[in-house]
């Protein structure tokens, strides 16, 4: 709905943000940044690099008839607390995706969408109850509905979805466009992939901003092609002066629940501000990724999980010119055993 900070309407310099619901035809006040919602329930992501007291000081959620004297924002720390946030791909999925309808205004979704889950009884106000033939078809719809987006996601066919000639890494947006446009076309295999990777999507995630926003870009496969092995051992070299203002990062996930890939290691992950990465003497960066760690890689060693496949994403908070004009590009991950 809209992007905060640098990339937003305060422009990093903070600011209130009103977000009105559907249909809201009150008096909308004045020294807000007004958005209006499609929906009911939004969610609020926030990337914080100033800790978490700065967080708890900084930010305030409250509702509009309590601006004059907000209630303390809450807030709950569930790090550690084990949680899904995987779709199904059962029939439990339709039951979730009625949820969503039933809770929401009609208008929410587009009449084309109603249609399609018209087709199949998911109807707003009218109870889901697919007799015993359409259950049997939605299980293996979900099923199937599962595979081709893995397969869409880590196998793409659009060219678009390759940033470099003769490289594995691929991008997160395919077509560059947060909406999934470009000549007002809508890529709906580049939306399914990236929903099957990600969650939430901005402008400032996709639209090239220099010095603002972020930029990623991702892969599960080594220099010659095949999946990436959490029994093998792997290298990729980062060339000197990485394009971020802020900082990068690399996270390993889980390639089946696109989440955080479970090891003894909380944050499967090494970053340019935790101060352990070493560079080399030319001012590269070389990161490891293996079950063990070699004798001189400790603090640039993510740990994998033998007999589990993984994959990548490489960030960039605050991507510079380089980046865009791709006169800097990361290494390929590379086997080395």
């Amino acid at each position: 709905m809209a992007d905060l900070g640098f990339a937003g309407a305060d422009r990093g310099q903070g600011g209130r943000y009103l977000i009105l619901p559907p249909g809201w035809d009150g008096e909308v006040p004045g020294g807000y940044h007004v958005h209006r919602s499609a929906t009911y329930a939004n969610w609020f992501l926030i990337r914080n690099l100033e800790g978490l007291d700065a967080l708890r000081a900084g930010v305030r959620i409250y509702p509009l008839a309590q601006a004059g004297n907000p209630a303390p924002t809450e807030f709950l720390n569930i790090a550690g607390v084990p949680h899904t946030t995987v779709q199904p791909s059962t029939f439990t999925f339709f039951e979730e995706v009625n949820e969503v309808v039933q809770d929401e205004p009609v208008e929410s979704l587009d009449p084309e969408r109603r249609g399609l889950l018209a087709s199949i009884g998911i109807v707003k106000g009218q109870p889901f109850a697919p007799d015993d033939r359409l259950r049997v078809i939605l299980v293996e719809a979900a099923a199937l509905g599962n595979a081709t987006a893995r397969t869409l996601a880590f196998k793409p066919r659009d060219p678009q979805a390759y940033p470099y000639p003769d490289s594995s890494w691929k991008s997160v947006w395919i077509g560059g466009s947060p909406d999934f446009l470009v000549d007002g076309i809508r890529l709906l295999d580049a939306r399914t992939s990236f929903f099957y990777i990600g969650t939430g999507n901005t402008p400032a995630m996709t639209i090239a901003m220099p010095g603002v926003g972020s930029q990623y870009i991702w892969t599960a496969e080594d220099a010659s092609g095949q999946w990436l092995d959490g029994g093998r051992h792997y290298r990729l070299t980062l060339p000197p002066d990485v394009p971020a203002k802020n900082f990068w990062s690399v996270i390993v996930y889980d390639p089946q629940t696109r989440s955080l890939l479970q090891t003894e290691d909380r944050y499967p992950s090494l970053n340019s501000l935790s101060g352990s990465v070493a560079a080399n003497s030319d001012g590269s960066i070389d990161l490891h990724f293996g079950p063990e760690p070699g004798e001189d890689h400790n603090g640039n060693w993510i740990r994998t999980v033998p007999g589990k496949g993984w994959f990548t994403i490489l960030r960039l908070y605050g991507p510079l010119d380089p980046w865009f004009d791709k006169t800097w590009r990361p290494g390929e991950i590379e086997r080395i055993d």
